[in-house]
Order: C-alpha cells, then structure tokens, then sequence
C-alpha cells in the first residue's frame, strides 16, 4: 500500500495532513458534506415554493430517510467485499446525477413535485451506500496513535460544513435554483475524483460460497453484540440521544419560554455546533490519552446535567451556555465511540459495523425528535427535557455497571479487536 500510515509516526495534525491519502479523504468528505447541505436549503425552499404545503416538507426528509434505512445494513455488507473507494465514487457520481435529475425537472416543472420526491429518494440510495463505506475508510489511512485526532478532524470539517453549507445554499439559490443543483452535481463529482485519487486499498473479505447474504449482511450486529465495549458504546449514544434530544422542541423555547423570536432560534441552533467545534480543536490540539472510559461516561453525564439546566432556564444567555455544553459534551463521547469502534472491529466486518452504528444513531436521533414531541404533549414542555436529561443520567449509570469494561478503557490505542 502506498503512504502508508505508518510512513508518518509522529502524533502531530503537521503529520496527519502530510499524509496524501488523508487530505484526498478529507478533502472528499468536506465537499460532499457541503454538497448535501447547499442542496437541501435550495429543496427545502423550492418544493415549499411549488406546494405551499409543511406536508410536502416532511415527505422531503422522507424520500431520503426511508433508502438510508432500508439500505444501510446491505451497503455495509457491499462496503466488506467490494474496494470502499470504488463505491465512495459510484455514490458521488449517483449523487451527481441526482442533483442533474432536479435541474432538469426545475427546468421542465409543472407544478408537480412527485418526480421530486423521486430524485430525492436515489439521493438517498446513494448516501446509503457513501456512508458506510467512506466512514469506514479513516483507520486504513491512519495509525491507532493516530486516529483520535483524525477523528476530530474529520468532525471538524463536518462541523464547518454543517455551519457554511446553508448559508451557501441560502446566497446562491439567490440566483436561483439551477444555479445551486448545478454547483452541488459539480461537488459531488470532485468528491469520486477524490477518492478515486486515494491510493490505499481496503481490504476485501471472500466469503465461503455458502454464506448466504442474510448472514452476511448481519454479521455486524452478532459481532456488536458479542463485543461488549462496541455494544455498549453504541447503545449507550444511542439511549443518551434519545432521551436527551430536545433540539425538536428549541422553536417552543425561543417563542415561548425565552421570547427571542426567529433570530434567537438561530442562535441557539448554532450554539451546540460551537461547543462541538471548540472541543473538536482541543482534540486535535491535545488527544484524548487515558482515562477514555470513565471520560465518555463522564461526557454523557454532563450531556444530562447540560440538558436539565437547559429546560429549567428563562434566561437566553444561560440557554445558550447549556446548548452549547451539550454540543461540547456530545462531542466528546463521539470522538471516543468513532475512534474506538475501528479499533475493536476486524477491517473485514468494519463496513457492517459502522452500518449497524449508524443506522441505530440515525434512527435514534429521529425517534429523539419525536419522543420529545410526545412526552411535551403529556407533561409539558419543560418538564419533557428535564425527563429526558434525568433519563440519561439514569442511562449512565445503569451502562456504567452493564458494561464495566467499557469503563474500564484506558489508552484508546490499546483496544484491539476481539478474536
């Protein structure tokens, strides 16, 4: 394998960028994140434009929900048995060919945005099958001294994606929505010339002829279940998110509780991002070394005491500092679950792990908006976050004795994968 991760021993971020292979990695996740946010201002606001109508907005998310769920765990189990950059490209070059699809139909519309919808939906195809393979690829291109950093690197970019992509989108649909559809078919395209640039080569598993692609396809979910600290890292984000997801509930806040208006809503969306961004600088600056059980569990609890202080304020600059713990926190434990589930999980069965943690972290942040939503019905609004951060610290504990030696992790570079 050519640049190699070992060519670069030093722990530095000077050492990780002068590896080639990760800077045509991060560069490619960069821009199809970027992509992916530009367009979805401009399909947010053009297919309200046409139908008026918030349902048409729903069915927005979910023409691209419902591929990633029901082709999440098969694109895992393709990323384990075909090269990783091969697919990363062929999904940018389907993605391309989305954002092509919805420039036509804008130049033909008549009204109807069912061929919309469709578009939307093979957007969504494609991502199923980007995702598992491109976020699989970091440990092959980095050393295991290495990777917390590229971790909180690789978050980073997606952090300023997440905050410069709308804005983009915003400015340009300016111009009109061709113009945005346009830009984005160019971005995804130089995110398969990315990859494709990208010289190492995963490794590929041969399977046994009679392995039916049932077991296969399954095969991540029994080895996170025969793996403790994979198990519990992943189930426990996923618990704290589902109980202590309030970001559904911020407009009832900045309307009625905190009376900030639109503006202020804003503001307090972007301020869990800023604690993620500051924390993600810290790690690249100084990596996690020790302790890095008892640190996640830790994170996650003052992701819960973060939440609580945040339903019971009435002051907006108070709110603002609990998101923004919140953000900061949530980091943390995803910086340490991203770099510890490579390092537990074989490369062969890498693909359908990180299928299977992405496909209960996505589901959980969608059932969390909604969970939020109906325990706000039945108790109140206030009282549904301070339940829901009560119910993580409750999570925190119970998973600190279910899993002891998730806890019990010290150095991140000493976990190895069971055998």
């Amino acid at each position: 394998m050519t640049d190699s991760p070992t060519s670069a021993s030093g722990d530095t971020t000077a050492e990780l960028f002068r590896l080639r292979d990760f800077r045509f990695y991060i560069s490619g996740r960069f821009l199809g994140t970027l992509a992916m946010l530009i367009q979805s201002v401009a399909v947010g606001w053009q297919v309200y434009d046409i139908t008026e109508s918030p349902l048409a907005l729903g069915y927005v998310g979910l023409a691209q929900f419902l591929p990633i769920v029901l082709l999440t765990l098969p694109a895992g189990d393709i990323a384990d048995r075909i090269d990783r950059r091969y697919i990363v490209a062929a999904a940018g070059l389907l993605e391309a060919a989305a954002a092509g699809w919805l420039i036509i139909l804008t130049l033909t519309h008549t009204g109807d945005v069912t061929w919309f919808y469709a578009a939307l939906a093979l957007f969504g195809c494609a991502r199923a099958f980007m995702a598992p393979a491109s976020r699989s690829f970091v440990p092959l291109l980095v050393s295991a001294v290495q990777l917390p950093r590229a971790i909180a690197v690789s978050s980073s970019t997606f952090q300023v994606a997440v905050i410069t992509g709308p804005a983009i989108g915003g400015g340009l649909y300016l111009f009109g929505p061709v113009l945005v559809y346009a830009v984005c078919a160019a971005l995804f395209m130089m995110v398969t010339v990315a990859f494709l640039m990208i010289r190492t080569r995963p490794p590929i598993v041969q399977h046994a002829a009679a392995t039916s692609a049932f077991a296969r396809v399954t095969a991540g979910i029994a080895y996170m279940r025969r793996t403790p600290i994979v198990l519990g890292a992943i189930s426990l984000d996923l618990f704290a998110v589902l109980l202590g997801g309030a970001v559904a509930l911020l407009p009832i806040f900045a309307r009625d509780i905190l009376h900030v208006g639109p503006e202020g809503l804003g503001v307090m969306r972007s301020a869990p991002a800023v604690g993620a961004i500051v924390v993600n600088l810290l790690i690249i600056w100084r990596p996690l070394r020790k302790r890095t059980g008892h640190i996640m569990f830790a994170c996650v609890a003052l992701f819960g005491v973060a939440t609580i202080i945040f339903g019971m304020s009435e002051n907006f600059w108070l709110t603002l500092g609990a998101l923004t713990i919140m953000g900061a926190a949530d980091m943390v434990s995803v910086n340490i679950r991203s770099t510890l589930i490579p390092l537990a999980t074989p490369q062969q069965m890498l693909g359908r792990v990180t299928a299977v943690e992405m496909l209960f972290i996505g589901a959980s942040n969608e059932l969390g908006e909604f969970e939020s939503g109906i325990t706000a019905a039945w108790f109140g609004t206030v009282p549904a976050v301070i339940i829901g951060g009560l119910g993580t610290l409750g999570v925190v504990g119970i998973w600190m004795w279910l899993f002891p030696d998730l806890r019990k992790v010290d150095k991140l570079s000493d976990v190895k994968p069971q055998q």
